[in-house]
């Protein structure tokens, strides 16, 4: 199975907004890395605007 680009794509650019990563360290992560570290981002996201 292929991961589609489009979505390798998203992924990089979400990690990479925002932890400030270079692209070259992200693309470095595995698929399961990459994928834990979006899940995270997106619950710290969703905490913040629950607080707001």
């Amino acid at each position: 199975m292929t991961y589609g680009t489009d979505r390798l794509h998203e992924e990089v650019a979400y990690v990479a907004y925002h932890f400030h990563w270079p692209r070259t360290e992200i693309l470095g992560l595995t698929h399961a890395e990459r994928s834990r570290h979006v899940e995270e981002i997106a619950r710290i996201n969703t905490r913040m605007n629950e607080v707001r």
